[in-house]
This record gives C-alpha cells, sequence and structure tokens, in this order.
C-alpha cells in the first residue's frame, strides 16, 4: 500500500473523530442502543459543550464609566479595575464572562446566562472579600469529592443534577472550608519588610472581636495550614508564573496560637503587590470609583436561542448552497471538495470546542464566511487543474501542477484576510472581535483542508482511477 492509501485512511480517522466530537450525539445514542441490546458498558464520547457568547445564550450587558480625576496613571488604573472585577464574575460562577476595557475610563462586562441583575451589580461594585480557610476533616471531604463525581456523571449524561440530593455540596472546595474570620474584621493592612530576608511582607491588625477569632482558629489549628484568600483566589502568586489562579494557594503552617489580633502574610512578591493588596484591603473598594453601570442590556434567553438556531440554520443552508454549487460546475472534483469541505467544518467547530471559542452570532457569521473562502481555494485548484488537462497532461500531473500553481493566489488571499483579522482583533471591540477570530481559525483551516484534505481525496479517487473517472471531470 502506497504513502498516500495511509494518508488518506490518516484523514477519514481525523473526520470521524472531529464530526464526533463536534457533535457526538448520534454517536452516543448508537452506544446507548448497544449497550441496551448486548448489556455492554461501551463508553460515551466525550462531550464538551460549545461556549455560547451573550447574544446567543441571554445574559447581562453592564458598562461602567470610572471616576478617574485623582487618578494619574489611568491606563494601571483600568487594568487593576478590569482584574479585579474578572476575578468577581469569576467566583460568581459566571460562564466564560467578557470584561474589557472600552476606550480611557469606561469598563464593559458581559454575563451570559445571569438572570439576576441586581445581584450582579452588587457582586461587581462590593469590597474585597478577605476570608481563612481551614483543612476539612477526612470525613468531610471524601463526601464531598464523591458528591462531585456523582454530580460529574449526571453532566456527562446529561441529566438534571439539581434532582441529586445535597448537589450543592459539589460546589464547595473538598479540602478547605471558610472560617469566621472574614476582612469585615480588618482595621489595617500595612506593608512591613523582614528584618532577616528584607523582603516585602502585609500585616493585617484585627479588631478585638477578630483577634479572639484569630486566637481560636489558630489554637485549633495548630501544626495545620490556614489559607489566605482574597476573592475567592490566593492572595499572593505562590506558583511563581506571574499570575494567580487554581494553581496557587497560599497557606501557610501555624506553628502556634497567635494572640494580639496580627497575622503576617509573606512570600515571593514584589513590593508593588505587597502594596496593591494592602491598598485594595484598606480602601475597602476597587481601585477606582465606579458607581452605577451607566448602560444595562439585559438577553432574554428566548432571544438567544432563536438567535442561535437562525444562525445555525444559516449555515446549514449556506453550506448545502455551496455543495450544490460544486458538483454541478464542477462533478466529480467538486464532490471531492464537498467531502472536503464537510471535514472542514468538522475539524472548525471542533477547534471552537478545544480553544473554547465564544460563539457570538458575528463569530458564527465569521465561520459561515470562511467556508467561503474555503471553496474559493478549491476553485481555484480545479480551474488550474482543467488547464493542465486541456493542455493534455496525464491526470496525476495535472492534479499536482494545478495545486501548485493555484498555491501562490490561495497563500496571497489568505494572508491578507489573516492581517485584517488580526487588526480587527486587536483594535476593536468584542463583538468584532468574535468575528475576527472564528474567521481567522477558519481561514488557517481552510488552508489545510484545500492544499492537504482535497489534494489526498483527488490523488486517491482520480489519480487511481484515472480513465474511469475522466468524464466526470
Amino acid at each position: 500500500m502506497s504513502q498516500k492509501y495511509f494518508i488518506f485512511i490518516g484523514v477519514m480517522i481525523l473526520a470521524v473523530l472531529a464530526g464526533n466530537f463536534a457533535y457526538p450525539d448520534y454517536f452516543n445514542k448508537g452506544v446507548d442502543a448497544l449497550n441496551h441490546q448486548f448489556s455492554w458498558k461501551l463508553p460515551h464520547f466525550w462531550q464538551k459543550p460549545y461556549v455560547l457568547g451573550l447574544d446567543l445564550q441571554g445574559g447581562v450587558n453592564l458598562t461602567y464609566q470610572a471616576d478617574l480625576s485623582t487618578v494619574l496613571d489611568k491606563s494601571g488604573a483600568m487594568s487593576g479595575l478590569r482584574d479585579v472585577i474578572e476575578r468577581r464574575v469569576n467566583l460568581f460562577g459566571v460562564s466564560e464572562p467578557v470584561v474589557q476595557i472600552q476606550g480611557t475610563d469606561k469598563l464593559v462586562v458581559q454575563l451570559p446566562g445571569v438572570k439576576d441583575v441586581a445581584q450582579a451589580i452588587e457582586m461587581i461594585g462590593q469590597t474585597p472579600y478577605l476570608e481563612f480557610d481551614e483543612l476539612r476533616d477526612e470525613k468531610e471531604s471524601q463526601q464531598i469529592l464523591e458528591k462531585i463525581k456523582e454530580v460529574q456523571a449526571a453532566q456527562e449524561k446529561q441529566q438534571d443534577i439539581t434532582k441529586i440530593k445535597d448537589w450543592e455540596l459539589a460546589l464547595q472546595n473538598p479540602y478547605i472550608k471558610p472560617t469566621e474570620l472574614t476582612g469585615k474584621y480588618l482595621t489595617k493592612a500595612t506593608v512591613v519588610f523582614d528584618q532577616t530576608t528584607y523582603k516585602p511582607q502585609i500585616q493585617l491588625a484585627f479588631n478585638t472581636e477578630g483577634a479572639k477569632l484569630f486566637e481560636q482558629i489558630t489554637e485549633r489549628n495548630i501544626k495545620k495550614p490556614l489559607a489566605i484568600l482574597l476573592d475567592g483566589a490566593s492572595i499572593i502568586d505562590t506558583s511563581g508564573d506571574g499570575k494567580i489562579d487554581g494553581n496557587d494557594l497560599y497557606a501557610p503552617m501555624i506553628q502556634d496560637k497567635i494572640t494580639g489580633g496580627t497575622a503576617v502574610i509573606s512570600g515571593d512578591m514584589s513590593a508593588q503587590t505587597a502594596n496593591d493588596i494592602a491598598r485594595r484591603l484598606n480602601s475597602g473598594a476597587l481601585p477606582v470609583k465606579i458607581g452605577s453601570p451607566i448602560l444595562q442590556e439585559t438577553v432574554g434567553p428566548m432571544l438567544g436561542s432563536a438567535s442561535l438556531q437562525k444562525s445555525l440554520w444559516a449555515g446549514v443552508y449556506g453550506l448545502l448552497a455551496v455543495v450544490l454549487f460544486m458538483i454541478v460546475f464542477y462533478r466529480l472534483p467538486g464532490l471531492l471538495a464537498s467531502i472536503a469541505l464537510m471535514i472542514y467544518v468538522a475539524i472548525t467547530l471542533s477547534i471552537f470546542k478545544l480553544v473554547p471559542v465564544t460563539l457570538t452570532l458575528a463569530g458564527i457569521g465569521g465561520f459561515i464566511l470562511s467556508i467561503g473562502m474555503a471553496v474559493d481555494a478549491n476553485i481555484l485548484i480545479f480551474a488550474r487543474m482543467k488547464e493542465e488537462i486541456r493542455q493534455g497532461k496525464a491526470l496525476p500531473l495535472a492534479i499536482s501542477e494545478g495545486f501548485s500553481r493555484a498555491w501562490p493566489s490561495i497563500r496571497d488571499s489568505n494572508i491578507n484576510s489573516l492581517l485584517v483579522c488580526v487588526i480587527l482583533f486587536i483594535f476593536s471591540t468584542s463583538f468584532i472581535k468574535g468575528f475576527a477570530l472564528t474567521l481567522a481559525l477558519g481561514v488557517l483551516v481552510s488552508l489545510f483542508s484545500a492544499i492537504f484534505i482535497t489534494r489526498i481525496l483527488l490523488m486517491v479517487v482520480i489519480g487511481t482511477w484515472a480513465e474511469k473517472v475522466k468524464w466526470l471531470l
């Protein structure tokens, strides 16, 4: 078996995997039928939902205007404001929120799936939340871990998790739990320097009630770690990767009962970071004042669902129209290009799931446009190929020459499209960014589809049965 057949088999395997990943429902229904018929335990194909934007899922769009009248570093203040609010909306449990700076003093917050607008506004404007978490006992941790597994299993089967008893346990951290001590007992946060290492530290001072709570907590946690969290995340970067995320947890070991109502936060942090944390804790507010949103828009889930259905049908009709055009005008090469186009769609949708790309109406529009651009490449190739055939060249050679001669035009046009996508993504709003991102990904995959997938299909089908299919060219 020659190399082209191995490549062809690899392409078909990729197509099947991408198709099932993009839309696993049919495969999983078949698995369920086999499991039911023969009492097998075949696993389902991996199910990962598409991430839908505000206009498709419904939710809340809020625009805030920051008061920068007394701020010297306006850019830094807006960046800090964005970071704090982004952490808070993530803590709120919003799926794929969008928080971005617009202009010099405006901040746009998009919260897909959020129904309670008042709660969202209150959450964004609240003061920083400082908490001290202690270890759970082994029995309690095991109970939560088992509940998490139970909920995950229900989600994989697309079942209603709210019907599971105590399903809320799955939302909790299985290893640590909050104590009674929070930031409301804090009176002052001060940056100090270690006398030995000269590294910056943050010294926390509590009021009388907070001092008693801290003494009780440290007494019952001697020789145990005590986690310190700010807005639901580690208060400092402990992993050394330059950002605070789920990989970080600041949890110093308690050596003895601490009296006096003071605590010290130490670690590998810069003086600037220590000052920023202390400033936020002392001010009890966001880095700059934002007040109430100047623009508030609510998109209902029914409107989002209707938009999604219309967008999907537009894509289906467009794809069918392209396939019909290709088969009518280019016959067998058009049919093979249509097969390559279907593979292209499956691969692109799979990438959208894997990245993941937040799909919006504009994003779906960019994807549909990329389908047309993928066909353009095939048309150029087929036109060149027919010229070679008219000159009397053998079919395998005509195919090779057609691709070689069409490649410069395909390359240049797609590079121009990618440059436009990059410019749109950098300098435009989030609505246009979705269009630019899906179009750019579509263009990149279309290059692979036209130059690689279409070519291998032509080489296997036409190259193998050249004389039998010549009349279909």
